[in-house]
């Protein structure tokens, strides 16, 4: 019973956290309509597989990282750099204003490492995984293995649940894919911008 809590909290979290526009959902998009659904699975898997390893290793690390703020700044700021770079680099794919190529051919194997590789730069899910597995931590004793196991394959699950949301409905607007091209890298440039925001605050604001 515990274990089937611990699985629908988890997965309505992750599932819930991914719906906002983010790097990772707008990368599953972009590859949907520049080289179909296809394409857009497969980067939502890549995706999917790190959120898997975050999890598992946040639920593994919560209690340390919550009781060394010294660690969590330290990924904030790695972050922080990780934004900056992206952001610098979507805004000059933006500028380049040249017309996107659209491909349904696009290969299974390169949109999965694509979507491993965004992942790895959204660096945030960790410690939203470990608030998360730190609320719902039994009150008696800590997790065991099968309790970690559940936690990220249901923040897995919860997540590529959200992504292939945004496959589909991606993939209904396949005439718009030049409009959408057009205007996404300024959007993505935009969203890095606040994301740098964001963990500027949280680097010199310390949580209470």
């Amino acid at each position: 019973m515990e274990e089937s809590k611990l699985f629908l909290f988890t997965f309505l979290a992750a599932l819930g956290g991914v719906i906002p526009p983010g790097l990772v959902n707008m990368t599953v998009a972009k590859s949907c309509l520049e080289r179909g659904k296809r394409s857009g699975i497969f980067v939502a898997l890549g995706s999917c597989t790190i959120v898997l390893i975050q999890s598992f290793l946040a639920i593994m690390l919560s209690k340390y990282i919550l009781g060394h703020p010294y660690v969590n700044k330290m990924l904030l700021r790695a972050g922080l750099v990780i934004f900056l770079l992206l952001m610098i680099y979507f805004f000059i794919q933006a500028k380049k204003n040249k017309k996107v190529k659209t491909s349904k051919k696009g290969d299974s194997g390169k949109s999965y490492l694509k979507g491993l590789t965004i992942a790895l730069f959204n660096v945030f899910p960790i410690p939203y995984f470990v608030a998360l597995s730190t609320a719902l931590s039994p009150e008696k004793g800590g997790y065991d293995m099968v309790d970690m196991v559940i936690f990220a394959f249901a923040a897995a699950m919860g997540s590529f649940a959200t992504l292939y949301g945004y496959v589909i409905g991606f993939a209904k607007i396949e005439k718009h894919t030049q409009s959408f091209s057009k205007y996404s890298n300024y959007f993505m440039a935009g969203l890095m911008l606040v994301l740098v925001i964001i963990t500027l605050i949280r680097i010199f604001k310390p949580f209470s």
